[in-house]
């Protein structure tokens, strides 16, 4: 009983945390500035509702606290009201994240919320990040 009481304690918790975002809103000209400037640039393709996206908000944004040398921009991509991008993006559900270096896509992942897993792949991904993995 004690260890229903304390998963539903932690769920209630999660689910009452304000939705963690590391990013700005996804738009077409900022995505392209960007590319263009060949900064280094994260889609989350997320929605408010989806405790994935929510658990990846705050890696991401722990990783952008612990690591400004990298010059990563996170653009958000809502999916519930920009299925357009969605598409775009080839997003097969929330919780998809996409990097780019450039006009380049360099790493593709779903529903990943290993926070080793996603800080190894931009640092393997983006050049700005140095050896700091």
């Amino acid at each position: 009983m004690k260890v229903f009481h304390r998963t539903l304690f932690l769920a209630i918790l999660l689910f009452s945390m304000p939705f963690a975002s590391a990013g700005d809103p996804f738009s077409e000209e900022r995505f392209k500035e960007l590319q263009a400037a060949k900064q280094p640039v994260l889609i989350d393709v997320r929605a408010d509702w989806c405790p994935t996206c929510k658990k990846q908000g705050i890696i991401l944004a722990q990783f952008q606290k612990d690591n400004p040398q990298c010059g990563l921009t996170i653009l958000n991509v809502n999916f519930d009201k920009q299925k357009e991008w969605v598409k775009h993006f080839r997003a097969p559900r929330q919780s998809t994240l996409l990097l780019y270096r450039g006009d380049k896509q360099v790493w593709f992942s779903v529903a990943e919320t290993r926070a080793d897993v996603i800080r190894q792949n931009i640092f393997n991904s983006v050049k700005a990040c140095g050896e700091n993995a």
